[in-house]
């Protein structure tokens, strides 16, 4: 039976003390189809049969499989799942709810297996609008990108924060400082009013007055219109025109017509009074189709176009903000500084800019004038063409009876060039992922997001826009919180949006790492916090972590790999970013600078790129280098060992109980 079903839920929940009708838990293990292993848990103490299969310890299977090596790639936890992960998984609330646990907690595995769960419990709505995963790096996702799959769901999107604009894949890093400032909630009243900087009036003061002008000009653009003369487009005509487009309340690109119409009828009515004035005094000597034709050609001038262009440009999101970031306004100079960059034709956008880029989006809109012009045109000629297959059928008919009345249908009586038109229309074969990674304003029918306290404010606002009703499942854990720009607090995240309608769940038991490594890692944070409390390990495995001073660091990491190699699983080096390229060259089959594989038995990564990841065996190096919340995430990556290089005398106090050899 599929495990998120009603019926099968009793196998995750009962215990001896509430069997909830069970007799025993069987697990069986394989290889292939070969079963290698049974493990009966009795749970109703009165049952006397007895297979041989039945364990004294009840949490064998879940001690085995966290025991078990890693393959560089997050596998299902169905047949593990806990009881306090069913219940956040199987939630039933409808709105926001938040998972917060430490470093392995499964926090990670109970959202997949929510998003699995949804899927299956509200197939009819997620299929059609789809699940959208967020995670904190390419890294992360590919550990993660086959649990779904493996459980049968496909309809997902998977994406970083850099890669929710379609269009665009940040892969620019920022200054120090400059993703805090891109971050800040107030960056979207800051691009508000750089879009309406660009909605201009007239600086420039007219040569001279002419003749058509009988007072002082006040400012305008001058336009050259053929064969008429200079017409003016002046500060009070734009002034107009502009509050009318702004009284819309559209956004300025698909405000633009209402800025451009009126502009030109008041340069129509400026020409129209120019050639058709009575020397005498009398009234206007056109007529209305003589102002009409006029119109026409001012709305086609070129000049006309240039010139409201120049006050009311048609604007892209990439535009926008490149011209900002190249010249920073409403900002505060220090904090200009930190964001300003020079323009370029192809910018490397950071994931801090993807936020300001929706945000741009969002406040200039899409002219689809021309876009509807040309799917207005393609449908006239496929029912053209449609009525041309309609005439030939018709024509192929028989009309040897035609004098008499023919009572057998035709083919214009059973469809018409319309109907026929519809039936072959080409269909859209994407998937709901594809179409949704393509679409900007797709609305998600669910939203995960791991790391959720690493997003900045302006972050937020994208996944809200993305998930308009607010069903959402947010993974996270405050204490793991190192970018400058991240929330860090729940309440800060969600009361600009839900207010206190939120739901808020923590799990309080590590399932990865090993007490040992626990202990040590918590003493990190305890430094600044000495109330830290971190979640509970639930198993031991008598190797305590080493810490040992190295005057050549790559000299020192290539025989600690080659020393402390598992002979199954994979080991992670975890060291700041600038050492990475000498390490890369002691590590075998590691390139610098490349996206590590963690299928591959040795990966080097920052801490950044650890997030979320876990590895058999983990050796930190340098980790004074690291803030404290980037060391504890290094730290809390391994299952079995964990190691310490760093430089004589630079060993932060945390660590300083370590021994070279694991002793204290």
């Amino acid at each position: 039976m599929d495990w998120r079903a009603e019926v099968a839920r009793p196998f995750y929940l009962a215990t001896g003390h509430t069997p909830l009708g069970l007799r025993r838990r069987r697990h069986i293990a394989g290889r292939g189809r070969e079963v290698t292993a049974l493990h009966d848990e009795i749970l109703d103490l009165t049952d006397t049969e007895r297979t041989g299969h039945e364990g004294s310890d009840a949490d064998a299977v879940l001690l085995a499989a966290l025991d078990a090596a890693r393959t560089g790639r997050m596998h299902d936890i169905v047949r593990t799942i806990q009881a306090e992960q069913d219940r956040i998984i199987r939630s039933t609330h409808r709105g926001v709810l938040v998972v917060e646990g430490g470093p392995g907690t499964g926090k990670t595995a109970v959202a997949l297996h929510r998003a699995a769960y949804l899927l299956y419990a509200h197939r009819e709505l997620l299929a059609k609008r789809g699940v959208l995963i967020v995670g904190p790096g390419p890294a992360f996702l590919g550990y993660i990108g086959g649990v779904l799959p493996a459980l049968g769901e496909t309809g997902v999107l998977l994406a970083t924060p850099g890669e929710l604009f379609p269009g665009v894949h940040a892969t620019g890093t920022d200054r120090p400082g400059a993703a805090a400032v891109k971050g800040r909630a107030g960056m979207a009243e800051v691009l508000a009013r750089v879009v309406a900087d660009r909605q201009c009036l007239p600086e420039t003061v007219p040569a001279g007055t002419g003749e058509e002008y009988d007072t002082v000009p006040e400012p305008a653009l001058e336009i050259d219109h053929d064969g008429y003369g200079t017409l003016f487009l002046d500060r009070t005509m734009a002034h107009g025109a502009r509050d009318r487009a702004r009284a819309t309340g559209l956004p300025h690109n698909q405000a633009r017509p209402s800025f451009a119409f009126p502009i030109i009828d008041a340069l129509t009515a400026q020409l129209a009074d120019r050639l058709g004035a009575d020397p005498y005094g009398g009234p206007n000597l056109l007529g209305p189709d003589d102002v009409a034709q006029l119109g026409k050609e001012i709305a086609m001038s070129p000049a006309v176009h240039a010139a409201i262009d120049a006050l009311w440009p048609s604007l892209t999101p990439q535009q926008l903000l490149t011209d900002f970031l190249a010249e920073p306004t409403h900002l505060p100079p220090h904090e200009a500084g930190l964001i300003r960059r020079a323009p370029s034709a192809r910018p490397d956008w950071t994931p801090a800019d993807v936020p300001l880029l929706d945000e741009a989006a969002e406040l200039l809109g899409e002219d689809d004038t021309a876009r509807r012009a040309a799917e207005e045109r393609a449908w006239a000629r496929r029912v053209a063409y449609a009525q041309g297959v309609l005439d030939l059928a018709q024509g192929s008919e028989s009309y040897e009876f035609e004098d008499e009345e023919n009572e057998f249908l035709t083919v214009h009586d059973v469809v018409n060039a319309e109907q026929l038109a519809e039936r072959h229309e080409e269909s859209d074969h994407r998937s709901t992922a594809q179409r949704a990674a393509a679409d900007r304003t797709w609305a998600f029918g669910h939203v995960i997001v791991d790391e959720a306290q690493e997003l900045s404010e302006m972050a937020w606002r994208v996944l809200m826009r993305r998930c308009p009703t607010r069903s959402m499942t947010l993974v996270g854990d405050p204490a793991q919180t190192a970018e400058e720009a991240g929330c860090g607090s729940w309440e800060r995240i969600l009361s600009p949006y839900v207010g206190e309608r939120w739901e808020l769940v923590r799990l309080g038991v590590n399932y990865r790492t090993p007490a040992e490594i626990m202990e040590v890692a918590a003493a990190v944070l305890r430094e600044l916090d000495p109330g830290f409390r971190p979640p509970s390990s639930v198993r031991s495995t008598g190797v305590r972590p080493w810490a040992r001073a190295a005057g050549d660091p790559a000299g020192a990491l290539a025989r600690a790999v080659e020393a402390e190699r598992p002979a199954e699983g994979r080991l992670a080096v975890i060291a700041p970013r600038p050492l990475h390229a000498g390490l890369a060259a002691v590590l075998p089959g590691v390139r610098e600078g490349a996206e590590p594989d963690l299928a591959q038995d040795v990966v080097l990564l920052d801490p950044r790129q650890a997030k979320g990841l876990e590895f058999d065996t983990v050796i930190v190096v340098e980790p004074a280098d690291f803030q404290p919340s980037d060391l504890y995430v290094a730290l809390t990556r391994a299952t079995q060992s964990l190691g310490v290089l760093h430089s004589p005398g630079r060993l932060p106090a945390g660590l300083h109980g370590l021994g070279p050899d694991g002793s204290v």
